[in-house]
């Protein structure tokens, strides 16, 4: 309809006008009219594009081989130059983009891409905008969505987090085994200063294996001295606690 002087232009839209071959105006959404066969249309959509980056094998810097696929999201913000200044801006914007990214990841060591994803992703989008501002487009985001890892370096991936894993079990258990020994070196000490406390732990013991299954308990010698010697602990303090207690007799004057 624009041959016939009349156009609509979507919200989404801004329509650029070419004047016997030159840019007149640019329209703004809404009904437009144009003198029929001297103007002529083309539309424009500002709304964000979303465009795969197909997977590439790249070389990283420490010589492994992964594949990468990417996403970018662009828009058109300047209408008559991203007629004018190029021919396809997708096209382009695709094109730039693979080798962008095959650039900076090839830059990069493989520690580096697995672990800094997003530094990535933002030195790529800096690079692709620089490049699309003359193309009158803005780049809005460019994110890594695909690392493929070879298979041996994913089982020497594998093996190396194993490892870590084991170590830092290995260290917990000597923590672990430290702190025991410090608590047992504390309880040491006290039955050195309290021997009866020892006997006192042997019987708790026993009372604990009796509770738990029904069997028969063989008592050492060194266990029947342990027994001799609370039997003698307890007479002795059983007779002090005796002679506490006797009454004591006033004597009769002569």
């Amino acid at each position: 309809m624009s041959s016939l002087g009349v156009a609509i232009v979507r919200q989404y839209e801004r329509g650029v006008v070419f004047r016997l071959g030159r840019i007149r105006v640019v329209r703004e959404p809404g009904l437009r009219f144009m003198i029929p066969i001297v103007d002529r249309m083309r539309k424009v959509s500002l709304r964000t594009v979303t465009m795969p980056i197909p997977s590439q094998q790249i070389i990283t810097r420490d010589n492994v081989s992964i594949g990468v696929a990417a996403v970018a999201y662009f828009r058109r913000v300047d209408p008559v130059r991203s007629i004018v200044a190029i021919e396809n801006v997708e096209s382009a914007i695709n094109q730039i983009a693979q080798t962008t990214v095959r650039n900076v990841v090839g830059r990069s060591t493989l520690d580096r891409v697995l672990s800094e994803t997003e530094t990535l992703n933002e030195a790529i989008k800096t690079i692709l905008d620089r490049t699309s501002e003359t193309w009158g487009v803005l780049v809005e985001m460019v994110e890594l969505k695909d690392i493929e890892l070879p298979q041996s370096m994913q089982r020497a991936m594998a093996r190396e987090a194993e490892a870590e894993r084991e170590k830092r079990g290995k260290i917990i258990a000597a923590e672990g085994e430290a702190l025991s020994a410090d608590k047992l070196a504390e309880a040491a000490d006290v039955m050195a200063r309290h021997p009866i406390a020892l006997q006192l732990r042997n019987l708790q013991v026993l009372s604990e294996i009796a509770i738990e299954r029904n069997s028969t308990i063989i008592f050492p010698a060194q266990l029947m001295d342990s027994f001799t010697a609370l039997n003698s602990f307890v007479g002795r303090e059983s007779g002090a606690a005796a002679d506490r207690a006797e009454p004591v007799l006033p004597r009769m004057a002569r």
